[in-house]
């Protein structure tokens, strides 16, 4: 059974990245297994990513924005890398240091405001200030991680060393990029630059305004690129 390991972005959580993986696993015909986040956030999933990846199945792994940065950094110095078929990289948010990525200070500031106003007053600022659904998305998984160390999660997503250019350009299998052109957070210039790096590498471009409401959009741009870069065999 080929397994398709994926991993949300800050402050999101397991359920979100099995709506956008779902439809792609069952396409893979792969087994789909959506991490969940945990307060010691990159030990966590880079344990579980070496314990899934221990057995003797292929896989891919993938996420979104930093769960995309994490699956590929660990495939890039995986020893299991050799059974692993590809990288699904949804959004990745920045390569290399921090620096002044908006997605990392949108984190910075969302783990300030719940320490110093508390989770209910930082939900009601958030949702007036963003589109329904990534409210309703937002106040459904922040509620949901409240307990998981959800304020230490934001904080380590906002430090982060993503991949750099040149690691990418080391990344062992074939990747597939979807990112969006109107989403400030995520740079469209960051996923293509990975595209360009990865020795075996293509981008899909999904607009916000289409994946927001429908999260499968992302999963199936992720695996449309994977199989173009893949090539004719894939």
């Amino acid at each position: 059974m080929t397994l398709l390991i994926v991993m949300p972005g800050t402050g999101s959580d397991a359920d979100y990245a099995a709506r956008a993986f779902g439809p792609a696993a069952a396409s893979l015909g792969a087994r789909l297994i959506a991490l969940e986040p945990e307060s010691d956030l990159f030990t966590g999933y880079q344990r579980r990513l070496d314990e899934l990846a221990a057995t003797d199945a292929e896989f891919f792994v993938g996420g979104v924005s930093i769960g995309a940065a994490i699956a590929a950094a660990w495939t890039i110095r995986s020893p299991s890398a050799d059974r692993c078929r590809g990288v699904l990289a949804a959004l990745p948010p920045w390569s290399g240091e921090v620096g002044d990525s908006l997605a990392a200070l949108s984190a910075q500031i969302t783990a300030d405001a719940i320490e110093r106003d508390g989770l209910e007053p930082t939900i009601e600022q958030m949702s007036a200030t963003s589109p329904p659904w990534l409210a309703a998305e937002l106040t459904r998984s922040w509620r949901s991680l409240a307990d998981r160390g959800l304020v230490e999660q934001l904080r380590a997503a906002a430090t982060y060393p993503a991949p750099t250019v040149r690691d990418m350009a080391r990344l062992p299998v074939p990747l597939g990029v979807a990112a969006a052109p109107d989403d400030p957070l995520h740079p469209i210039e960051v996923g293509r630059a990975w595209t360009r790096a990865a020795p075996r590498g293509a981008l899909r471009e999904v607009p916000l305004t289409e994946f927001g409401p429908a999260a499968h959009r992302l999963g199936d741009a992720c695996l449309a690129a994977w199989r173009e870069a893949a090539g004719p065999d894939a």
